[in-house]
């Protein structure tokens, strides 16, 4: 049995004129190994976040089920955590509160001492050392997500579900961070899913990558490996024939998605 299983997944939205329904995915299924990196790449649309959603026991699937460790998800649980795009780190606590918050939650039997070690750790791991007692609006964006991955990371999660963690972070600041989370999965081995719009940023984490077709109705059209040696770095890869010929392959796919969209709708 796979660590996690996606289960035959369908999801269903009420229709906005409110008669019937709409399918947004139907009948996903594929499984994540323990340890794995996977992520989904798809047009706005075809259900990624709703499919991460659904993984984090956020929302309920129309048909079909999420499998982790043999066992159901029902509902939201600390064996699974969530990095957002939009931050969601709460305005009033500080970096050091903000983390701390997610290893109480997580280790209530904790001493306090234990608490606070376990908790700078992760700060400094994230390279947050000294920015400890700053509260979120004196952040960058860069700074708020890394708050973010310190405490995705420090609950020790069985999954943890990246939601396009990079996408209000600029373009030279996410290259950063995408190698500090690279650095931080290289020592932990989470298991991790990931949705992102990012051709290059899902080739440079990722050991496979799931390619969604366009939505309503978006299918799971494949899953590629990524056949590229760890550790990565970003520059050596731009002249690697495997990177080249992957990369080609995507863009190649959801442009000829876009085509097929834009077809329909016209």
């Amino acid at each position: 049995m796979a660590f996690l299983e996606i289960d035959h997944v369908t999801k269903h939205f009420p229709a906005p004129d409110g008669r019937g329904a709409v399918c947004v995915f139907r009948d996903v299924a594929f499984a994540i190994e323990e340890g794995e990196f996977l992520t989904m790449i798809g047009h706005s649309g075809c259900g990624k976040s709703t499919l991460l959603n659904i993984i984090a026991g956020l929302e309920r699937p129309s048909e079909g089920g999420v499998v982790l460790e043999g066992r159901e998800v029902a509902r939201p649980g600390m064996d699974r955590m969530v990095v957002f795009q939009n931050f969601s780190l709460m305005p009033w606590m500080t970096v050091f509160e903000n983390v701390r918050l997610a290893v109480r939650a997580a280790h209530p039997d904790w001493s306090r001492r234990a608490v606070t070690a376990w908790v700078q750790r992760y700060v400094d791991m994230v390279g947050l050392t000294g920015a400890e007692d700053k509260r979120p609006a004196a952040l960058s964006g860069g700074m708020r997500q890394r708050v973010g991955l310190a405490r995705a990371f420090s609950t020790e999660p069985k999954v943890l579900l990246l939601d396009e963690p990079f996408a209000q972070i600029d373009a030279l600041t996410r290259g950063v961070i995408q190698d500090e989370l690279m650095r931080m999965w290289n020592a932990t081995r989470n298991t991790v899913f990931m949705v992102t719009h990012d051709v290059d940023e899902a080739i440079l984490l990722s050991d496979r990558i799931a390619l969604m077709t366009s939505g309503p109705e978006a299918r799971l059209a494949e899953i590629v490996e990524v056949k590229l040696a760890r550790p990565r770095l970003r520059a050596e890869l731009l002249d690697d024939p495997e990177y080249v010929r992957l990369r080609a392959h995507i863009l190649r796919f959801l442009v000829e998605g876009a085509r097929r969209e834009a077809a329909l709708a016209g």
